[in-house]
């Protein structure tokens, strides 16, 4: 009695990467004089006829090992390609089994829906945005470019260090200007590559100005160095100006520097040779489109009195008594 043709296995799913080939393989046994096809399973469509390609598809192939493992190809997979497919026997009672294809994609960020560089007042709020398509759906990570913590305010005063924050969506609450930064919004989902976008967060705010030293007193004949630490966004004109009047200048009297990092610069002016004309009171101004802020710095010189050594105020130092330190 010849047996009727019946399926020697189930038919394995398959995940394919987006691109490359996919194989399903339907294993038969007694296949006689029976044939077997190969439809997408969603619309009956026929893609196969035993030996023969129906579809016009040209990416479909067919194969099989002396009739028994018949293998449905699927070359440069598509989205599209994304479903089950029915293997069938066309016996009296037609059998049938399916398997299915996933096709992971990789992931690709939306640009039209993610957030593009943001400048916002200091002590208002912000919301950076980043969306992505692939499958499996991506996840979102956010990191800052100079790998220091993501700052994210807690309440009324605590706020949270986090190296990393997930989520298609980062609030800001009443920014602080130590959150300004460039920060990296990275899609992934386990199927390479990764993908990025770098976005912008400045804060603006008026300048402000510290003195480490409002007082200095210092030797005749010495170099002198005064510093201001200024605090400021976006970009401010900095400069030196002496007694509230004359704007100093860069040259061989004055050595005028100045060193910036994102929001913060480095006011630095070196009187060389310093004489009792140097005497006085000296303003690190900075200004910005928000706003003006300096700092004041009185300069003392020193004399010697009696073998002893003391700062005095320019406005009580005579010639006299600085000639005594000379």
């Amino acid at each position: 009695m010849i047996e009727d043709p019946d399926f020697g296995q189930p038919i394995q799913n398959a995940t394919v990467p987006l691109g490359r080939e996919v194989v399903l393989s339907c294993v038969v046994d007694h296949l006689g004089k029976f044939k077997v096809g190969w439809l997408r399973a969603e619309d009956q469509t026929i893609l196969t006829l035993h030996n023969k390609v129906v579809t016009h598809n040209s990416r479909i192939a067919v194969t099989h090992d002396n009739h028994r493992t018949w293998n449905l190809h699927i070359k440069q997979v598509k989205e599209a390609d994304r479903g089950c497919y029915m293997c069938q026997i066309n016996t009296n009672i037609m059998k049938k089994q399916v398997g299915c294809v996933d096709v992971h994609v990789p992931p690709d960020i939306l640009y039209d829906e993610t957030s593009v560089d943001q400048a916002v007042q200091e002590g208002e709020n912000a919301t950076l945005v980043c969306r992505a398509t692939g499958h499996p759906p991506p996840r979102i990570t956010w990191r800052r470019e100079d790998g220091d913590p993501i700052l994210i305010r807690k309440g009324l005063r605590e706020i949270m260090k986090v190296d990393t924050y997930n989520g298609s969506l980062m609030h800001f609450w009443r920014l602080d200007r130590r959150q300004m930064g460039a920060f990296l919004c990275i899609a992934s989902n386990d199927v390479p590559p990764a993908v990025s976008k770098r976005i912008i967060l400045n804060v603006n705010f008026s300048p402000v100005v510290k003195v480490p030293n409002q007082l200095l007193g210092a030797p005749l004949g010495t170099d002198v160095q005064l510093e201001c630490y200024v605090e400021a966004f976006p970009n401010t004109i900095n400069y030196w100006v002496k007694n509230r009047g004359e704007m100093l200048l860069n040259g061989p009297k004055y050595v005028i520097t100045e060193s910036k990092a994102t929001y913060k610069v480095y006011m630095s002016l070196v009187i060389r040779k310093f004489s009792h004309s140097d005497i006085g009171t000296y303003n690190c101004v900075s200004t910005n489109s928000l706003g003006k802020a300096e700092g004041t710095l009185r300069l003392y010189g020193e004399f010697c009195s009696r073998g002893n050594c003391h700062y005095c105020p320019f406005d009580l130092c005579t010639p006299r008594q600085v000639e005594l330190c000379i």
